[in-house]
């Protein structure tokens, strides 16, 4: 991850969209990160909880999923994604058409990181509690290497799940379920 130096909103906007191939963010502290592109097997689990996000999605109706080439601009001033995100239908509804050809001024209700092996476990953590105090209402942190899900709610401690075949949601996202064995094994 590289640090790029401090810039306006305006001027990360048309840093963002000058160099689209990268994936960038920004912190709270107005900090602009550059971030490494997944390996195969990331991307191969990212897009399993994509697609098993969405399918439920579909079906149940009450929001929609995204992949990472959202960049949220949250209440503390951070332009943030997350791997995958989902949002309630009715607060999609309060964006303008202009906000979600851009960067939408929104936090998701919902949110997984997936940690690759460059990633450090205290920055995800740090950056998933951001999430929960900009008003995510479930957040997922899931680590492969260790095969680990932390659960993220606010107000209350970090769950940690060891192993899980499959990882059940709640409020928001009552009824979903992710199957884990895709997951943690992406070569089958």
């Amino acid at each position: 991850m590289q640090v790029a130096p401090k810039m306006s909103d305006a001027d990360f906007k048309r840093y963002c969209e000058a160099n689209p191939d990268l994936r960038i963010e920004r912190t709270a502290a107005d900090q602009v990160l550059v971030l490494e592109h997944s390996g195969w097997y990331d991307s191969n689990r990212n897009a399993e909880i994509i697609a098993q996000l969405y399918g439920w999605s579909k079906r149940e109706g009450s929001g929609r999923a995204f992949d990472p080439s959202v960049l949220y601009m949250l209440p503390n001033g951070a332009a943030r994604s997350a791997h995958v995100s989902w949002l309630l239908r009715s607060r999609l509804a309060t964006l303008t058409a202009k906000q979600k050809r851009s960067f939408p001024p929104i936090c998701p209700d919902f949110v997984v990181q997936l940690r690759s092996p460059s990633d450090r476990l205290p920055s995800l953590q740090a950056k998933m509690r951001e999430w929960i105090d900009n008003g995510a209402q479930l957040g997922w942190l899931i680590d492969p290497k260790t095969h680990s899900v932390y659960i993220y709610r606010p107000g209350q401690p970090t769950e940690r799940l060891v192993n899980p075949r499959r990882v059940a949601g709640e409020p928001p996202i009552d009824g979903f379920v992710l199957e884990m064995a895709d997951i943690w094994n992406p070569d089958l």
